[in-house]
């Protein structure tokens, strides 16, 4: 195959099962971890996947390794390209070099330098563009269709929502041999929302009377937006740049029509609430959790995703933070 998504159906749980399958050995298989304080500061028994601990420090390099290694031997040649954040750049950027691929990463010119300077140093050549003034779809486009390279954009393919959704394959499998009760609730970060139409579609399967949240930034909220009014709506742009992760123009063309069959809704979290759950991160759990990825512990923390009396997954789905932006955690209110 060429890259292009494949007919028919766009992503199944079995296209989940077979990407854990590829996936084996190439990523980290993150714990799931419990902390009584977690418990305590919501009433519930919380745990936690935390994928800052991945190779590349987030989830994303799930789906992106999974949507390589389905790439034929004359697409490996012409490398890969795709528009990211940081994140998932990164990501591409290290399942290109596993690979011996080139890859071409168009960046906003205001992402994070920590992760332009980790998707460098997998090996990418990084073009940066307009946050505001550019379509990064159809930029990504005419750069991949230049190169006769393979486009693997950061949610809305279905090898890369298969590949997200070994997050909550791997939890619900951890959980359970560790005897912990089954899943009420899983929280997910969500931008473009193909991570939490992966998760979503692995919990119908293997906890389904469990309910999946995505969770967003305050003024990002098109997730929300969208399943409130059964369309995909579009962000207006103008909302912090702090969760700089998960700032999507609007909901994926795949990943919507699976979220609003699957989700049980959408929660919105303030800065100053995720602030709070990056601190509490660092001081219970250990763990450096970015913005972005922080925004699912910060819903249940605030009682947005209720957990009390209730088993709730949470996904901590990255950790690629600036250090001055990580001091102002720190600095957060407990």
């Amino acid at each position: 195959m060429n890259g292009a998504p494949p007919a028919g159906p766009a992503v199944s749980f079995a296209d989940v099962e077979a990407a854990a399958a590829r996936l084996h050995g190439r990523v980290v298989r993150t714990p799931v971890l419990h902390h009584p304080a977690l418990d305590a500061a919501t009433g519930g028994t919380v745990l936690v996947k935390p994928e800052p601990l991945q190779r590349t420090g987030s989830f994303k390099l799930r789906g992106a390794t999974n949507a390589a290694l389905l790439l034929d031997e004359g697409a490996r040649r012409a490398g890969v390209v795709t528009h990211s954040s940081g994140n998932h750049g990164q990501a591409v950027a290290a399942a290109a070099r596993m690979l011996g691929m080139p890859a071409l990463v168009a960046m906003p010119d205001d992402a994070p330098a920590i992760k332009r300077d980790a998707t460098r140093r997998w090996g990418a050549t990084i073009l940066t563009f307009d946050r505001h003034g550019t379509d990064r779809e159809a930029l990504a486009g005419r750069l991949a269709a230049e190169r006769g390279a393979a486009l693997i954009p950061p949610f809305d393919h279905p090898h890369v929502i298969a590949g997200q959704g070994t997050v909550a394959l791997e939890l619900v499998e951890d959980a359970l041999a560790a005897s912990f009760p089954p899943l009420d609730t899983l929280a997910v970060c969500t931008g473009g929302g193909g991570l939490v139409a992966g998760c979503a579609l692995a919990m119908e399967a293997m906890a389904p009377g469990a309910e999946v949240w995505a969770v967003e930034p305050e003024g990002w909220d098109d997730t929300k937006r969208s399943l409130e009014a059964g369309e995909r709506l579009e962000n207006d742009g103008t909302g912090s740049g702090l969760c700089d992760a998960l700032l999507s123009r609007r909901p994926g063309a795949i990943t919507f029509p699976i979220n609003r069959r699957l989700l049980a809704g959408a929660a919105v979290v303030t800065e100053a609430e995720v602030l709070r759950a990056m601190r509490f991160a660092f001081e219970h759990l250990k763990l450096v959790v970015e913005p972005g990825g922080a925004v699912a512990l910060a819903a249940v923390l605030a009682g947005k995703v209720e957990a009390r009396g209730r088993t709730v997954g949470v996904v901590l789905s990255g950790g690629n933070v600036d250090p001055a932006v990580f001091a102002r955690a720190l600095a957060a209110v407990a």
